[in-house]
């Protein structure tokens, strides 16, 4: 039987999927099709299990986006 969500963790687990969802704006991809963007997301963890470089690599590019906006 699934567990019934408490007011608190409904607002938390929807605050995190807007959050989400507001790096998709910023990537600039808010156009693209689900399907591309899961497609890229599938991708991504593929090539980051086990290649920390490529983790890095790509931590670094997230990094300095939200350094050039401030956040």
């Amino acid at each position: 039987m699934a567990k019934v969500m408490t007011s608190d963790a409904r607002k938390k687990d929807t605050r995190e999927k807007i959050e989400l969802g507001g790096l998709i704006v910023k990537a600039g991809l808010r156009y693209e099709k689900r399907a591309l963007l899961l497609g890229l997301l599938i991708d991504g963890i593929g090539r980051i299990r086990g290649d920390d470089a490529e983790r890095s690599r790509l931590t670094a590019i997230g990094a300095e986006a939200f350094g050039n906006d401030g956040e």
